[in-house]
């Protein structure tokens, strides 16, 4: 039977939360369901979810919104795609059953195996388009292997290690498929870039085999049908690359800046082309086209905001985010705050430094001033960082534009802010749900009648020379701690 209206089904699984979301044939929200998922943190270094109680939170989202449909509507959904954290992994068996905790993006727990891979970084780095990090999925996957009991005890033939995104589908289709999408599977880092396949040298260097790793497909792809209906999921992606298509297209003078927990930059490359600084990575695959970004992480976003406000005895201070715009635009001088909350991702890649302040810039700031003074200088430290990273993305060609989203996007001052010291206009789009929103288009075929509901804010450049200063005198500083 013809679906008239072809209506997108999007599961959005991400660190907190699995939202399930139903999108109409012009790109509106019909209807949602969220479950927050647990979080658990065994150590610094350590972070995970547990399988069983992750797959059930999508499993449940998915039967509530489709239950908030009446039926006349439910039949109308023709497609379903499916975005989730990406470089989370987890060991499971040929039966389903998983064998180990899923470890987070965030986990860490690998890093000395890391350090041994030294001698191969350049090699990693020309064939992932990755640096050397604990954050991606290898390392972990490499730690499963020696480390946990119930992956050693399993049968060669029976083991599977892969993205967490594997599991979903085994769990989720009908047809129980064992395979990856090509962005999920980038960030394990062992997928070579040139031929979108698991490299030989990369599993021997990382010693995870080969056989336990699921089949690489493009992104855009029919993977099969949900369980018990006759939706198909025909796209399957990372959460960051959902949120480059949350307004279709981006284009290629266009930088999209999302400020989230961290934060990140992409923007589309015309070919694979490396960089020895920032991220190569996959904007869309289709069974005969590539589509490449240029990425840049910075580790401490809104979770830096949160390290500072607990580190200034801020944390359950009402009104602290509603006082933030005040703050910001009435301290003129505040000090620089060093931000390694996380560590320091592009272009410097760094871990070991402790987050700190310096000292204020004026002499007479009276106490009441300066816890407040340090949380704006948080707040720029965030647009020092993504401003050198701009810096370089502007050397490999021009840009007109940035887009920003996420949850301190919402404050007008920061985007005023990061407007002033960038010198491009910063574009703001009233969009929710822009990753659930982007892999739904991408399931839907990309449409052009999709179209944006929300209201655009634009914030155009301003003078601000003393946001200019702090930002030459924060490289400086960076420079000298990193050279010590």
């Amino acid at each position: 039977m013809s679906k008239q209206n072809a209506y997108s089904l999007a599961i959005d699984q991400g660190s907190h939360s699995s939202r399930a979301i139903v999108f109409d044939e012009l790109g509106n929200a019909l209807a949602s369901a969220s479950q927050a998922v647990d979080v658990v943190r065994t150590g610094s270094d350590r972070v995970e979810h547990d399988a069983m109680a992750l797959l059930c939170s999508v499993q449940t989202v998915i039967a509530e919104v489709l239950d908030q449909l009446p039926a006349n509507l439910r039949a109308q959904i023709s497609c379903c795609g499916i975005a989730t954290q990406r470089s989370s992994v987890l060991a499971w068996n040929s039966q389903g059953e998983a064998l180990s905790s899923i470890l987070s993006w965030q986990d860490t727990r690998a890093a000395a195996f890391m350090e041994t891979l030294r001698p191969h970084q350049a090699d990693i780095q020309s064939a992932t388009g990755l640096p050397l990090s604990a954050h991606y999925g290898a390392s972990k996957l490499n730690w499963l292997l020696n480390e946990a009991p119930q992956v050693k005890h399993c049968p060669p033939e029976r083991l599977r290690l892969s993205p967490m995104v594997s599991y979903l589908l085994f769990h989720l289709l009908e047809n129980k498929p064992y395979g990856v999408d090509h962005s999920n599977a980038q960030r394990t880092q062992l997928l070579d870039l040139a031929t979108l396949n698991w490299s030989r040298p990369l599993s021997v260097w990382f010693e995870v085999p080969t056989h336990t790793l699921p089949d690489c497909v493009p992104m855009a792809h029919h993977y099969g049908t949900l369980l018990g209906s006759d939706i198909p999921v025909t796209a399957v992606c990372g959460d960051q690359n959902a949120a480059m298509f949350g307004l279709g297209e981006l284009g290629h003078e266009t930088a999209l800046v999302n400020l989230g927990s961290g934060a990140f930059i992409l923007r589309p490359i015309a070919n694979n082309f490396p960089s020895d600084r920032q991220l190569t990575g996959i904007a869309l695959t289709t069974d005969d086209s590539v589509q490449y970004l240029r990425e840049a992480t910075i580790n401490g976003a809104g979770n830096a905001m949160s390290w500072a406000e607990a580190k200034l005895q801020l944390d359950g201070v009402d009104g602290v985010q509603q006082q933030l715009p005040a703050w910001l635009a009435r301290i003129q001088a505040p000090p620089l705050f060093i931000n390694t909350v996380g560590g320091l991702g592009s272009p410097w890649w760094r871990q070991g430094i402790q987050p700190h302040w310096l000292a204020l810039d004026t002499s007479d700031a009276n106490d009441k001033e300066i816890k407040p003074a340090r949380m704006v200088a948080v707040v720029e430290s965030i647009l020092f960082m993504i401003q050198a990273n701009l810096e370089l993305m502007r050397n490999e060609g021009a840009l007109k534009q940035l887009r920003v989203s996420g949850g301190l996007s919402q404050v007008d001052a920061i985007c005023q802010k990061l407007a002033n010291l960038t010198g491009l206009p910063v574009a703001r789009f009233e969009l929710a749900e822009a990753t659930a929103r982007g892999v739904a288009w991408l399931a839907a075929g990309r449409p052009e009648t999709w179209i944006n509901n929300g209201a655009t804010q634009c914030f155009t450049p301003e003078s601000e020379a003393g946001l200019h200063q702090r930002y030459h005198r924060y490289m400086r500083e960076l420079d000298r701690i990193l050279e010590g």
